[in-house]
């Protein structure tokens, strides 16, 4: 048969699967024409018509069984395939990437590497749906023309603006462009300036970009404004019908001291050796309806975004910071769970309901610490008619934390940073941001209060929207527990699930010990991302059967989704059950599994905004320190090099592997370590590091370090017996998340608002950032 593409592609269409080249030499004429078949095979793999396996062998791309995902690249070029059906990532090698950008959904093509140890790694044949046709970035004129870079370094490519797609741009601004054509082959893309937002190093075009990279509804439709307006701004007493009068409690708000929005109230009366709590949480349900233009905002944005300047809201501020608000010496109507402890922290009973509050006083986690941690005198005069109350919440709080503790709640308590932004809207400072008692007792209080509403829901078998947090990955549990076993710690795995009670014990094990860091941040990353779900799969991270989200309606979608399952609930419980309450708790409960997709994602989408304005705010804070030097710890470890924290002012930045000129380093994976072949010096997770900063690049969200000093933090028998000629270095999907590894969902705490950040000299805009963030649990 004559040697051709169309001639290759009808013999392997006659083939059952993969043929090795020396068949298809054979059918085509022998050795003579070798060079040239093996020319005309790699062409038609690099087009995609064909796809060669290991081994040698082709076949034809439409014969072999692909996946779809979507991508997340690298800014190095290379990428990884999240399977929609869920399984481990694809890895993606440039080569192999084709026209595919960040976020697009793709089909991929996968085996298993070359470079051994089971992991996936694939090719791109197609991109099924591009993920954005607006991008923001710089604009730019260049000798050849005109261009913009993309701000997300990801996305590995310039976008070149013809003439009369230019407008009136001026040279380095920022810019939003529409993508008219995508790279495909040689050719780059182009596109053309639909909105110019200013100058890069203005603080209100850094956020502006912010809200347009990631997409963020920040603009009330007129028709929920309208609405909001109609509300009125006091409770009436046609309100108050049906509720439970609790303005005779002692009820007080702890919040922080710039928060506006007040979503929870607490009040507590000792009986006996029991104590009875009310958690009081706003009813936004009542002003807020299914359906309703403000309903439909709320659910385009799931959650609001907290800035460390100012926040994006999920309602308008008439509403969270008005009459849905708990502010103080004002009625405000609430879903109020009460709940009844004994002295071990044992929940003796529960009742939930509609209720009307008159909060006393709002406090803040700085007065509630000087009360009942520092017992200033002065504070305390201030605040005695509720000094009583205040310590005796304090008890309870110890009580319920020792009773999560002994169940095996886990508890990463590792340290999270506080920006300081100046009245110019530049960052003036890092510093810890603080927890302490005062933020403890709110957590435990809102923990307890969302853990019994979703246990009285399920137990009537009625459908609902939990929060969920599943197992980790067994195979992460696996490399964990190689991991530990080298310092002396061990924990059991049964049919590759692990009691979070044992985690909890080995992480109280290593407290206070060298390795304690480490293997806090090496158990972090086994972990799952905590969601939302309609079925009860468990909360593992707080070892608890049945959880749900039902403390800040003001600020996340599921909670108001969970307050309206509530209140049917209740009216169910009446003995008459008329058509309308059926209605109601109908309405309620539909489509519970596409609003836990969507809210999901949209907290996720809310997580990495934050994420990247807090990462740019820090990033331009070292600027001032280029070729300073710091102490910090080796938070992670990748391929190409380990990401180190700074101690004292918690920005994270990046040692390349290229500059250790003392060894040739191989990456072990399991031990979360860099090896030096002939030294056998270990750099791994948790390991003390003195850097200097050598580059800060605002552009590309990059800060650069270079090792002065390193300090083990673990006994050199901990890699004993392996070479490190036994571990290839790996593509690995570094994770790198600014202001420490804490900022993944992981420990669903509901507490302060992390990341948090304050302005100084003047209180945030629209409201600072307030408690039970992305980690709200």
């Amino acid at each position: 048969m004559q040697i051709s593409k169309k001639n290759i592609l009808m013999f392997l269409k006659q083939q059952d699967g993969a043929i090795h080249f020396s068949g298809i030499l054979r059918e085509f004429g022998g050795r003579h024409i070798k060079h040239e078949l093996k020319l005309m095979l790699d062409d038609m793999t690099s087009d995609g018509e064909l796809v060669r396996f290991k081994g040698n062998s082709y076949a034809l791309t439409t014969a072999v069984k692909s996946l779809r995902g979507k991508l997340s690249s690298h800014r190095d070029g290379y990428g990884f395939v999240t399977p929609e059906g869920g399984g481990e990532d694809i890895f993606i090698p440039q080569r192999h990437m084709q026209s595919a950008m960040h976020g697009d959904t793709v089909e991929v093509r996968s085996e298993r590497s070359r470079m051994g140890g089971g992991k996936q790694e694939g090719r791109i044949t197609s991109v099924v749906e591009r993920a954005s046709s607006r991008i923001v970035g710089r604009y730019e004129e260049t000798r050849h023309g005109a261009i913009v870079i993309p701000e997300e370094t990801r996305l590995n490519l310039v976008i070149a603006i013809p003439p009369k797609g230019r407008g009136k741009t001026e040279d380095g601004q920022q810019v939003v462009v529409e993508i008219s054509s995508y790279p495909i082959g040689g050719r780059p893309a182009e596109g053309r300036i639909v909105e110019v937002l200013g100058w890069p190093d203005d603080p209100e075009v850094e956020v502006q970009s912010a809200i347009r990279r990631f997409e963020l509804p920040h603009i009330f439709g007129r028709d929920a404004l309208d609405e909001a307006e109609a509300i009125p701004e006091t409770v009436s007493k046609d309100d108050m019908a049906g509720r439970v009068d609790l303005r005779s409690l002692a009820t007080v708000t702890i919040d922080g001291e710039t928060a506006r929005d007040f979503d929870d109230a607490v009040s507590l009366r000792s009986e006996g050796g029991n104590f009875r709590l009310w958690v009081s949480i706003a009813d936004v349900s009542h002003y807020v309806k299914p359906g309703s233009p403000l309903d439909r905002d709320a659910y385009l944005r799931g959650t609001s975004v907290y800035f460390p300047d100012r926040c994006i809201p999920m309602l308008p501020e008439r509403l969270s910071n008005g009459i849905c608000s708990l502010n103080p010496q004002v009625d405000r109507l609430t879903m109020t769970a009460e709940m009844l402890f004994d002295k071990n922290g044992s929940m003796l009973e529960s009742s939930f309901y509609p209720s009307i509050i008159k909060s006393a006083a709002r406090l803040t986690y700085t007065l509630v610490k000087q009360i009942i941690v520092d017992e200033d005198q002065d504070t305390i005069t201030a605040y005695r008619p509720l000094v009583p109350m205040l310590l005796e919440m304090k008890i309870l709080a110890l009580i319920l934390m020792e009773m999560r503790t002994s169940r095996g709640s886990i508890d990463f308590d590792l340290p999270e940073s506080e920006i300081i932004i100046g009245l110019t809207g530049l960052t003036e400072g890092i510093i810890r941001a603080e927890r302490n008692l005062a933020h403890q007792l709110i957590e435990e209080f809102m923990l307890a209060a969302n853990e019994a509403v979703a246990t009285h829901i399920t137990d009537k078998g009625i459908p609902f929207l939990y929060r969920v947090h599943e197992n980790p990955d067994p195979a992460k549990l696996i490399n964990f527990q190689e991991f530990v076993y080298g310092f002396g710690y061990e924990f059991a795995l049964k049919e590759d699930r692990v009691n979070p009670a044992d985690l909890q014990r080995l992480l109280a094990s290593a407290s206070g010990k060298p390795e304690e860091r480490m293997i806090n941040y090496a158990l972090l990353r086994c972990m799952k991302q905590a969601r939302y779900a309609a079925e009860n799969l468990n909360h593992f991270g707080l070892a608890s059967r049945c959880y749900c989200h039902f403390t800040s309606p003001i600020r996340r979608y599921p909670d108001l989704v969970v307050h309206r399952i509530l209140r049917a609930t209740l009216a169910l419980d009446k003995k008459k059950i008329s058509k309308k309450t059926e209605k109601q708790l109908s309405l309620a409960t539909e489509n519970l599994a596409a609003i836990a997709e969507h809210t999901s994602k949209r907290e996720r989408v809310a997580m990495e905004a934050e994420r990247d304005i807090v990462e740019l705010k820090k990033i331009q804070f070292m600027q001032q320190h280029l070729g300073e030097e710091f102490d910090g710890f080796i938070t992670g470890v990748t391929g190409f090099g380990f990401f180190v924290e700074l101690e004292q002012l918690f920005v994270e930045g990046l040692v390349h592997v290229s500059t250790l000129d003392d060894d040739l380093y191989s990456y072990v994976e399991n031990k979360h370590s860099l090896i030096g072949r002939n030294r056998r010096r270990v750099l791994r997770i948790g390991d003390k590091a003195r850097v200097k900063v050598a580059a800060v690049s605002p552009a590309t969200r990059r800060i650069e370090f270079v090792l002065v000093s390193h300090t083990s933090s673990t006994p050199s028998v901990a890699v004993a017996g392996n070479s490190a000629e036994e571990y290839p270095r790996l593509p690995v999907r570094g994770k790198r998340v600014p202001g420490g590894i804490r900022n993944n969902a992981v420990a669903d705490r509901e507490g302060p608002k992390k990341a948090g950040s304050r302005v100084a000299g003047k209180n945030s805009k629209n409201g600072a950032p307030k408690r039970g963030g992305r980690k709200g649990r």
